[in-house]
């Protein structure tokens, strides 16, 4: 049995499944769930009556800092999942993500996504009949599974990444070093098509935030990244 900490962000004023992802990652069966989710509420809009709700932020505030608030003590937990509001899990979602990354080895993991979902980069898109992948790119949300010796090295992420843009190239690069492995979890999928992503924020500072962070860290390139190592069925 291990010790999980969920550290989550929703947004009080837009529809969201954060109630959804508290009562079904509570219902673990295998592990101890600790649960901090801060509410973002502009300007005290919406609801952040949720249970397990960390800190009510009412100011503009990037998802990375507030995430760091909620892991300061990440090093006491054996994983950490870093989850966004706007997905959604089935039953023992939260069980069989950590029984497959510990099965193969996944310090950072992240499940694939559902094919009616929204996707940026198509590696992450489910493959039928595949249970894991071991890749070279873990993207940063909207779910990201850590466990303790990955913490030590991506945690805090630090107040200059923002929105988190570009860590997804940062990361391969730590955990390679460290001999780490990283991968997709086909068998775990996630629906993510709610809301469209990057929409509540100015993906214009996201991208400035982005070439600087790449600009201060080794990282890999997109074709580097976007790369399948081993494909387990």
């Amino acid at each position: 049995m291990a010790n999980v900490l969920v550290a989550g962000v929703y947004m009080a004023d837009k529809p969201n499944t954060a109630a959804h992802l508290v009562h079904q990652l509570a219902g673990s069966a295998q592990h101890n769930v600790c649960q901090r989710w801060i509410a973002l509420a502009p300007g005290g809009a919406g609801r952040f009556d949720l249970p397990c709700t960390y800190k009510v932020v009412t100011a503009p505030a990037p998802k990375f800092s507030l995430l760091d608030q909620l892991t300061e003590d990440a090093l006491d937990f054996d994983w950490v999942l870093l989850c966004d509001d706007d997905v959604e899990v089935g039953p023992g979602f939260l069980d069989a993500l950590i029984r497959l990354s510990d099965k193969h080895d996944f310090a950072l993991s992240q499940p694939a996504r559902t094919s009616d979902s929204f996707t940026d980069h198509p590696i992450v898109q489910v493959i039928p009949g595949v249970a894991a992948r071991r890749t070279r790119f873990v993207e940063i949300g909207p779910v990201v599974c850590i466990r303790r010796d990955a913490c030590k090295l991506l945690l805090p992420f630090g107040p200059e990444v923002g929105m988190g843009w570009g860590l997804d190239f940062v990361w391969p690069v730590k955990l390679e070093h460290r001999g780490l492995r990283m991968g997709i979890l086909d068998a775990t999928p996630i629906a993510h098509r709610i809301r469209r992503p990057a929409g509540g924020y100015d993906t214009r500072t996201a991208h400035l935030s982005m070439s600087d962070l790449l600009a201060r860290h080794p990282h890999l390139d997109k074709n580097e990244a976007f790369t399948v190592l081993e494909v387990h069925t």
